[in-house]
C-alpha cells in the first residue's frame, strides 16, 4: 500500500484517470479541452519519471502502472481518432494488433514459464515516441486544422504504421530467442 502514495504513483494514477477525459473531449470534438488535457498528461507522465528516479520512488507497481497508462492513453486515442475520422482504420488496427499480440504473448510466456520480466526494447521505445508524436499532432491538428500540421499529421501516421510493424516484428524475434533459451529440451 506504501507504494500507491508515493509521488511518481500517484501522478501515473492521475494520468489514467486523464485517460477518459481526453477520450470524452476527442470524441466530443472539444479539441481545444483533449489538447490541454493530453499535455497535462504528458507533463505528468514526465514529472512521475523525474519523481521515480530523483526522489528514488521506483516501485514494482510504478513499473507496472506506467507503461499500462501510456499504452491505455495511446491505444484508446487510436481508437477514438479513427471513430472520428481523423485516422485510417488501418493504422489503429496495427497499432492495437500490436499491442494485443504483446500482451497475448506476455500472458502465455507468464503462464507457462518463469519467465516474469519484458523489458522494452530501444525500437519499442522509439515507437512509443513516435505514437506520442502522432496522437499528440492529431489532437493539435483537430484544435488547429493548418495546412503543415495537415501535411505533418499525414506523414507522422506513415511513420507510425512503419514503427509499429518494425516493432513488432523486433518484439515476436527477441521474444522467440528468449523462449528458446528457456525451453526444456526436446520442445
Amino acid at each position: 500500500m506504501k507504494q500507491l502514495w508515493n509521488l511518481a504513483n500517484q501522478l501515473t494514477l492521475f494520468r489514467l484517470l486523464l485517460v477518459p477525459l481526453i477520450l470524452i473531449a476527442m470524441l466530443y470534438g472539444r479539441h481545444g479541452m483533449a489538447l490541454g488535457l493530453f499535455l497535462l498528461a504528458a507533463v505528468t507522465d514526465f514529472i512521475d519519471g523525474l519523481a521515480a528516479r530523483r526522489l528514488n520512488q521506483k516501485t514494482a507497481l510504478g513499473a507496472y502502472l506506467d507503461p499500462i497508462a501510456d499504452k491505455l492513453l495511446l491505444s484508446s486515442s487510436f481508437f477514438v481518432q479513427a471513430l472520428i475520422g481523423a485516422v485510417p482504420w488501418w493504422v489503429t488496427i496495427l497499432v492495437l494488433g500490436r499491442d494485443l499480440m504483446i500482451v497475448a504473448t506476455a500472458l502465455v510466456i507468464t503462464l507457462t514459464t518463469d519467465l516474469r520480466q519484458f523489458p522494452p526494447s530501444a525500437l519499442g521505445k522509439a515507437n512509443t515516441a513516435v505514437q506520442i508524436a502522432t496522437v499528440f499532432s492529431l489532437v493539435l491538428r483537430n484544435a488547429y486544422p493548418l495546412g503543415w500540421l495537415v501535411w505533418t499529421t499525414e506523414k507522422l501516421l506513415w511513420v507510425t504504421a512503419a514503427f509499429t510493424l518494425a516493432s513488432g516484428a523486433h518484439y515476436a524475434v527477441r521474444t522467440s530467442r528468449r523462449m528458446g533459451r528457456h525451453m526444456p529440451e526436446g520442445h
